[in-house]
């Protein structure tokens, strides 16, 4: 970005002042902190100006040259590049880059494989999963037999035995991989054997893996499952939506499912915003900032499993392989929800969540998950994910000590020192 670049909102902040200055004040608050939050990342400045493009006027309900709609021949034009580049990054056979988001993905996906009143299998929630893949309260479980599958109590890593069992006892039509608050890598080859074991269709969700597997950083399930349902904007960091990667023989089917099957008109802006990531995803530079996204979590994982005597912290499945860790807080005496206020002190931002056989009561959990993918975005490299990690593991080993506002500035450094939209003018 030239270092000249301003964009001001003139005419936003003429017509809604008030408006203006919250977006104004959010800026400051991103700007102020350290965002671990494993599912945000920072868009490129290219994305921000296509999402909120003059695109947005366009109605353009259905496909290319089959639109509801006249005058679509650009929006056509934008949203198969959006498609050829989504087919050519992940390998697939077909794309759809209509979907709002990843569980309008996953409910889609299921409209494609399923009828209503079929057994599903999706991964537990509070095991590391999405409840969009089976629970009662999303589209999956309301529509269809939700049924769920865990990790193993003693490593923490998928229970493929015990998915297995299931499958075979249930035969769902459709079997989910993938979660939101599993930290270790997913062999989809062997949901792939169960999936021809019982019959069943297989679909990644790949929503937090989709950057790492686009940098060739974690085996590709494109050519396993039957469709890949994943979001833009978590560690491909862009543009906020869901896409479906599909084999090219499920293209029809699929394509029914989001439109009209399970939303109207598309948001016509996303798509431009959608190509424009998925052409940075397709550079050398991209694939470094993965690397070090993933070293970064390796290195925060690290750091607290040196320090678990100590901290009385422990990493949920023993580590990382992705661009996320959870830390189980309980043997702490700390709930997730405390551990994170620890971190707000700080400046950083992270989730509290359940994490497998949680021993806190509901509403308490004993999870905290903290990412690297936007911190690698800002820039950190290994010396400044070490910096952090001495920051965190501190806070936890001396939670009432002398040095806490010293730990704090430190944190405030890091935030100054890696800038989002320095020229970013409001």
């Amino acid at each position: 970005m030239p270092a000249s670049y301003t964009r001001r909102m003139d005419e936003l902040e003429r017509v809604d002042p008030s408006l203006f200055q919250l977006i104004r004040a959010e800026l400051a608050r991103e700007r102020g902190v350290l965002d671990m939050v494993a599912s945000e990342n920072i868009a490129p400045i290219a994305v921000l100006e296509a999402q909120g493009s003059i695109l947005t006027n366009k109605y353009a309900d259905g496909y290319p040259e089959a639109r509801l709609y006249d005058g679509c021949e650009v929006i056509d034009e934008i949203e198969l590049l959006a498609i050829d580049r989504a087919k050519e990054l992940f390998g697939a056979g077909h794309a759809n880059v209509q979907p709002y988001s990843g569980t309008s993905a996953n409910a889609a996906a299921l409209r494609a494989f399923a009828q209503p009143g079929d057994a599903i299998l999706g991964f537990a929630f509070d095991q590391g999963g999405h409840p969009s893949q089976y629970d009662s309260a999303t589209p999956a479980g309301h529509l269809y037999e939700g049924h769920s599958y865990g990790v193993d109590r003693a490593t923490g890593l998928l229970d493929f035995e015990q998915i297995r069992e299931i499958a075979l006892r249930v035969r769902p039509r459709v079997i989910f991989a993938g979660g939101s608050c599993y930290p270790r890598a997913i062999p989809f080859v062997r949901f792939r054997e169960i999936c021809d074991e019982v019959g069943a269709y297989l679909v990644a969700d790949i929503a937090h893996l989709a950057g790492l597997i686009a940098a060739g950083r974690h085996e590709s399930p494109v050519e396993l499952a039957d469709a890949c349902t994943l979001t833009v904007h978590k560690t491909l960091g862009g543009a906020r939506g869901g896409m479906i990667l599909s084999r090219a023989m499920h293209a029809e089917v699929i394509d029914a499912a989001v439109f009209p099957g399970s939303q109207g008109g598309p948001i016509t802006a996303s798509f431009a915003a959608k190509a424009v990531t998925l052409h940075l995803c397709a550079t050398p530079e991209f694939k470094e900032r993965i690397d070090r996204t993933l070293t970064g979590a390796r290195i925060l994982a690290h750091h607290f499993a040196a320090a678990e005597r100590d901290t009385r912290l422990h990493l949920v499945a023993g580590g990382t392989d992705t661009h996320l860790f959870a830390l189980d807080t309980f043997d702490a005496g700390l709930t997730g929800q405390h551990a994170l206020s620890w971190c707000h002190f700080l400046g950083v931002m992270g989730n509290a969540m359940t994490i497998p056989f949680d021993r806190a009561t509901p509403p308490d959990c004993s999870g905290l998950r903290l990412g690297t993918a936007a911190l690698a975005t800002r820039g950190f490299r290994d010396a400044d994910f070490a910096e952090l990690a001495d920051v965190l593991v501190t806070r936890f080993i001396d939670p009432s000590g002398p040095t806490l506002l010293a730990l704090r500035e430190r944190t405030r450094e890091l935030a100054r020192r890696f800038p989002i939209y320095p020229d970013l003018v409001l």
